[in-house]
Formats: structure tokens, C-alpha cells, sequence
């Protein structure tokens, strides 16, 4: 009997450890991606600021001042694009992340059902072989 329960412990640890590493790796990649995503904008929003104080800092007088004011409008708003583009890009790529998470947990929960189910209907079985006797 314990070598059964040994074996049967051993195969749900390692069973455990494998879905964990998957997930972990799941949850890794994806955690990458969104950081990427947002430094990609956080980069590109710097650049085009940086370039508009440039253009800015150039102004000498009220006309220039009145030249470059649309320019810095229109930076404002691709900036704020960018970051809204950004954020709606990672939170899908989470979304997507725990969906495919919550396969492997269905999946693991279906696997267990299934072998307690078999080992249910193994001791119903051998219980009538021993009530029959």
C-alpha cells in the first residue's frame, strides 16, 4: 500500500511542479512583453518631447512662439495615443496570458477528476468482489 501511495504522491508532485513551471513560464514571457510594450511608448514619447523643447527652446519671439504652439498640441496628443495604445496592447496580452493559464488549470482539474473517478471505481469494484465472497 505505501509504495502505491509513494509512487502516486511523486507523480502528482512532479505533475505540480511541471504545470507551475509552465505557468510561471506563461506569466514570465508575458510580464516581458508588457515591459517592453511600455518602454517602446515611455521611449518614443521622450524622443518626441525632447524634440518639441528643442524646436521650443529656438523660439525668439511671439510669431515663432505662435509657429511652434500647434506642433506641441499635436505632440501632446500622439504622446497620449501612444500610452493609451500601449496599455490597451498589454492589457490584452494579459488577457490572453490568463486565459491560456486558465486552460492549464481546467485541464489539471479534468486530469484529477478523471484519475479519482478511475481509482473510485476501482475500489467500488473491489469492494463488490469482496462483499460477493
Amino acid at each position: 500500500m505505501y509504495p502505491q501511495f509513494n509512487d502516486q504522491f511523486a507523480k502528482s508532485a512532479r505533475q505540480f511542479a511541471d504545470t507551475t513551471a509552465q505557468v510561471g513560464r506563461l506569466t514570465l514571457e508575458n510580464t516581458e512583453a508588457v515591459f517592453g510594450l511600455q518602454l517602446a511608448a515611455i521611449e518614443e514619447n521622450m524622443n518626441a518631447t525632447f524634440a518639441f523643447w528643442g524646436e521650443l527652446a529656438d523660439v525668439r519671439d511671439f510669431d515663432g512662439l505662435k509657429a511652434v504652439w500647434p506642433k506641441g498640441a499635436q505632440v501632446a496628443r500622439e504622446t497620449v495615443e501612444r500610452s493609451i495604445g500601449a496599455g490597451q496592447e498589454a492589457f490584452g496580452r494579459t488577457l490572453k496570458t490568463n486565459e491560456a493559464i486558465a486552460q492549464i488549470a481546467k485541464s489539471q482539474f479534468e486530469t484529477v477528476a478523471a484519475t479519482v473517478q478511475a481509482d473510485a471505481e476501482k475500489v467500488v469494484k473491489a469492494a463488490s468482489a469482496r462483499k460477493a465472497r
